[in-house]
């Protein structure tokens, strides 16, 4: 297995990690927002790199409201004999 400095990181800060998503994923179930864990990790990964938090929550709202993508072959009617 390959690993650099970048990608290590100490049990205490490994631990504090986890438990400050396990605090924002509690708060996310209570709020309601339909955030899996890793989707809420991936945010967090992104506001601590940066990204505007406010623009993260335009773009999440946006991808929730948009219906999800149907199959050509989803009708029985469409279906090839």
């Amino acid at each position: 297995m390959i690993s650099c400095a970048c990608c290590v990181m100490d049990p205490e800060a490994a631990r504090t990690a986890r438990e400050s998503l396990d605090l924002a994923f509690h708060m996310s179930n209570i709020l309601d927002t339909g955030l899996d864990r890793h989707t809420l990790s991936v945010l967090v990964a992104l506001c601590d790199l940066g990204l505007n938090p406010e623009a993260l929550a335009a773009v999440v709202k946006e991808l929730q409201r948009e219906p999800p993508p149907s199959t050509p072959f989803s009708s029985s009617s469409s279906q090839v004999p």
